[in-house]
């Protein structure tokens, strides 16, 4: 019986996250106009503005050094990256377009900005500038990406984990099994689904780690040293 009702209850998981999808395909096709620039103003030009704010505020008004910047552009796209999912259900293929044109635009205004203010040109003359300008584009583009995995790992793999029923794959049983056969079926069972949920998660997790450290070194190589 209580096989049955975890059965139920994923089922409903499932159709709610295919529905999910459903929803964000007829928005799109519905009224792409409203959609494209939902998203434009939400997580390109808000977090855009906001990382050349912080760059004003550090380098021009405040002169500071560039490290509180350097953090405040790994964690602006991160939080919009985030919450870039549980909102809208944007996928990984749109976060990367979206990290990219984000990374993008904010340095070039930012690049404009000096320039103006410091009456020097606009884009980078030597190979060195050019290079640190790429790396800090990195760091924004991978922070956002960073954020989006987090968002999916926590809104939507997580809780497909908690919820989801029945037998675990044959896969993850042919692994409960290589780590010892002496066991009742239950048990075998638990070790399955133990084994089949870190399958689930280790994907997400791992991309989270990988996207932040690069987003974290690329960031801060240049001032760190």
């Amino acid at each position: 019986m209580l096989v049955e009702i975890d059965d139920i209850v994923a089922d409903l998981d499932r159709l709610r996250r295919d529905l999910d999808r459903v929803n964000v395909v007829l928005e799109r096709h519905n009224n792409p106009l409203r959609y494209f620039a939902t998203h434009a103003v939400l997580y390109l030009l808000i977090p855009s503005l906001l990382l050349v704010v912080a760059h004003v505020l550090v380098t021009i008004t405040f002169n500071l050094s560039p490290l509180p910047l350097r953090l405040a552009s790994i964690v602006i796209p991160l939080l919009f990256g985030f919450a870039a999912y549980p909102l809208h259900r944007v996928s990984m293929t749109a976060a990367l377009l979206l990290a990219l044109l984000t990374a993008a635009v904010s340095i070039q205004l930012m690049l404009t900005v000096t320039g103006i203010h410091d009456r020097v040109p606009i884009l980078p003359e030597v190979s060195v500038e050019w290079r640190e300008v790429f790396e800090y584009g990195a760091s924004i583009m991978l922070a956002f990406v960073s954020g989006n995995i987090l968002g999916v790992l926590i809104f939507q793999v997580l809780p497909r984990v908690l919820t989801q029923g029945g037998k675990p794959n044959a896969f993850a049983f042919r692994m409960a099994r290589l780590l010892g056969q002496h066991v009742g079926e239950e048990q075998l069972r638990r070790r399955a689904r133990l084994i089949q949920d870190l399958m689930q998660t280790a994907g997400p997790l791992v991309g989270v780690a990988v996207t932040a450290i690069g987003s974290i070194y690329a960031g801060l190589k240049g001032i760190l040293g």
